[in-house]
């Protein structure tokens, strides 16, 4: 049973367009800017969690468009007496009115390519963030306000990131479907494949763009010829610290304070500021399953490309995964497998042959580090590969607790039984290092999603999941605070009780004195996650630097003092310049250097549909954009590094969320973007006198464009 939601009108300027649909029942429509969209009606009360909202999609030209979903609530308490149902009727006799609250999820498209949203209402209860791509759906994102969906009484669909063209897309009536559609087997390709043999896009033309396979295999074969000629800047030490000066070595990378700022410490105890692209791996991956038709070229699994291709495991019929890049199912659910395609690798496989491109690649990125005077192998790379050669590296942990349940998102239950035992079993990852001088220090984890959610993780917790270890230790900590039901009751503000709090989700509107109470027991909880992941860790790696969870913006007060385990704090940071007094506080509250986890500007003239979260004009602009945030950030006395995202381009095609950014040095035919590369080396060649306050930073801002990122 499926059910059209009536339209009550276009928001901003929105327009039709008159050509003939090319998708059954659907309509073309322009947006020239953001906000531009339609509303539609929704009666309250009428949708379920159990059911789907769905529509078909074709996104026109050749720049990425981002929408965004808005499901609104009207304020309970709001109707007549006579106009409410018996549900609303007790909420407001028992206090619990609520204001108008907003869940959101935006989504990317990928261009000349149709697309399916099948949407599970049940993500409005805001218990997962990604809620997993499709062919050209691309990273579907929940977040905004958890709600009832019975109080939801409209749904605007708008234009959320756009380029600088306006926004021609194509689709069917958004229909609310009480059983699961079913996935989009074949899109619709209007313009023909959406990928070359080479891994490059068919709709866009650009100067650097490779014309054959010839020309690229040629180029590969020139670079290694040359690879051996790369050198770091002129006064770097053997492990790309600070040579003139000596703080003395301990043989492993440490951190210390010279009394004006942090440093961390290289093995023979030279002053080291990181500076290092993350995945440096030979990997620019098409999620390819459902979109076979939209390549060029594709190798056989079974020939000389086999590495080149390889099946991935998917989440099954279409619930979507528990958190970015994780691909868990249900024991329920059916799993499926999707294709991938590495074009990277194609190309080095027929530059150097299957048994050879592997190492082949490894001197070639290597050469690229040295020659834009990169001292670091950052996160998601083949560490391996740095390990061999003593390139300082970083390891990125990989938190799988297979025991211990997850109470919110993708927070553990971390007062289980369990969780210590599997805490030891995940520090296990570095016993491989835990000797190795080369390696600078680890990252538990990256951008817990329980971070991305507006509410505590206590409150998450008490809202959607049943009775916990975790739970329960807020009870006993409510107990001794309160001591019986009616004083938290009296002191929260609303109905509540211990019993109910530790049994059933509470669906009480959480009062100012109930936030502060889960806000100090949210502390706790990420104290006990992070010190007993920290404890373990320096139990098997007691000399490698624990560098921190990866935090995805300036923490909030409540985090903060759960963080103080780590040896340098660390955070994803993708603004125009490191935010320094928001940085430097944290810095001084925890008694930690930062570290810069990632980071990037792109542009839209490289073919590529996205520029990613820092944007823009060209090449060049990459360049000076990438000179000011790196030279500001090493300037600052609490900042050790700042490691850049990534070495390589996105697959036009889009990774295994979508993402398919300009953001590399390096492109999918393995040539470096020279602006980028010439200016990186500028940067390091003065890295250290800039770090010492010998010299200003670099300051001639690029212009700064509207983001364009999923």
């Amino acid at each position: 049973m499926t059910s059209v939601l009536p339209v009550a009108g276009y928001l901003g300027g929105l327009q039709e367009d008159a050509a003939a649909s090319p998708l059954p029942d659907g309509r073309w429509l322009v947006g020239s800017a953001i906000g531009d969209g339609i509303a539609y009606t929704v009666t309250p009360g009428t949708l379920d969690p159990a059911w789907f909202l769905t529509a078909d999609f074709l996104l026109d030209g050749v720049e990425l468009a981002v929408f965004r979903l808005a499901f609104h609530t009207r304020p309970r308490g709001s109707a007549t007496e006579k106009d409410r149902g018996p549900q609303e009727v007790e909420r407001a006799q028992t206090g619990e009115a609520r204001s108008e609250r907003t869940w959101i999820v935006s989504f990317g498209l990928l261009n000349q390519c149709s697309a399916r949203l099948r949407l599970p209402l049940s993500a409005s209860d805001q218990s997962r963030w990604y809620l997993g791509r499709e062919g050209g759906l691309l990273k579907p994102l929940s977040w905004g306000d958890p709600i009832d969906l019975a109080d939801v009484d409209r749904i605007e669909l708008t234009v959320y990131r756009k380029g600088p063209c306006p926004v021609r897309w194509c689709m069917t009536p958004l229909t609310v479907s009480h059983v699961e559609p079913a996935r989009l087997a074949r899109p619709l390709l209007p313009d023909g494949p959406l990928l070359d043999e080479l891994g490059q896009s068919r709709q866009r033309t650009w100067a650097t763009k490779a014309r054959s396979v010839v020309e690229v295999s040629r180029s590969l074969r020139q670079q290694a010829a040359s690879a051996a000629d790369a050198t770091w800047p002129e006064g770097f030490s053997r492990w790309g610290g600070w040579e003139a000066r000596d703080l003395g070595g301990s043989g492993f990378f440490r951190t210390t304070h010279d009394g004006r700022r942090w440093w961390l410490v290289d093995p023979d105890g030279h002053p080291f500021w990181s500076s290092g692209p993350n995945c440096v791996q030979p990997i620019v991956d098409s999620a390819c399953r459902t979109l076979e038709s939209a390549l060029e070229w594709v190798p056989r699994p079974d020939g000389p490309y086999a590495d080149a291709i390889w099946p991935d495991e998917d989440v099954g019929e279409g619930s979507g995964s528990d958190a970015e890049g994780g691909r868990r199912a249900s024991q329920s659910s059916r799993r499926r497998r999707r294709m991938v395609v590495n074009y990277l690798a194609a190309n080095l496989i027929r530059a150097f042959g299957p048994a050879h491109w592997k190492d082949t690649w490894a001197v070639l990125a290597r050469s690229v580090l040295r020659r834009a005077g990169f001292n670091t192998v950052a996160n998601w790379s083949d560490w391996e590969m740095a390990r061999d050669a003593g390139f300082p590296y970083v390891r990125p942990l990989h938190p799988e607790f297979r025991r211990t349940p997850c109470v919110y998102r993708d927070f553990p239950d971390v007062f289980h039984p369990e969780f210590v035992t599997e805490a030891a079993q995940f520090a296990e990852q570095l016993r491989v290092t835990a000797q190795d001088p080369a390696m600078v220090g680890y990252f538990l984890m990256n951008e817990p999603t329980w971070g991305f959610a507006a509410e505590l993780p206590a409150a998450g917790m008490v809202r959607t999941a049943t009775d916990s270890y975790t739970r329960r230790e807020l009870v006993r900590w409510l107990t001794d605070k309160y001591g019986d039901d009616a004083t938290l009751a009296a002191a929260w503000g609303c109905k509540v009780s211990l019993t109910a709090l530790r049994d059933i989700p509470l669906t009480a509107q959480l009062t100012p004195a109930a936030e502060a109470d889960l806000a100090e027991f949210s502390t706790s909880m990420v104290t006990t996650l992070f010190d007993t992941l920290s404890e373990a860790c320096r139990t098997v790696d007691p000399h490698h630097l624990n560098l921190g969870a990866r935090y995805y913006t300036v923490p909030p007060d409540w985090a903060l003092p759960g963080m103080t385990s780590f040896d340098v704090f660390s955070i994803n940071c993708y603004r125009e310049r490191v935010p320094a007094a928001e940085l430097a506080a944290v810095s001084d509250r925890l008694g930690r250097p930062v570290i810069i986890g990632e980071w990037h500007f792109g542009a839209l003239d490289a073919g590529l549909p996205a520029s990613g979260i820092g944007h823009v004009p060209d090449q060049h602009a990459r360049g000076q954009a990438f000179r000011v945030y790196l030279e500001d950030a090493a300037a600052q006395p609490w900042c050790v590094g700042a490691h850049y995202f990534t070495l390589y381009d996105q697959s036009a095609l889009g990774r295994f969320d979508g993402e398919n950014y300009n953001i590399g040095f390096v492109d999918v035919c393995h040539r470096a973007y020279e602006p980028l590369m010439a200016a990186a080396r500028a940067s390091h060649s003065r890295l250290y006198q800039v770090a010492s306050g010998h010299e200003a930073p670099f300051d001639e801002r690029p212009e700064y464009l509207p983001r364009l990122f999923l």
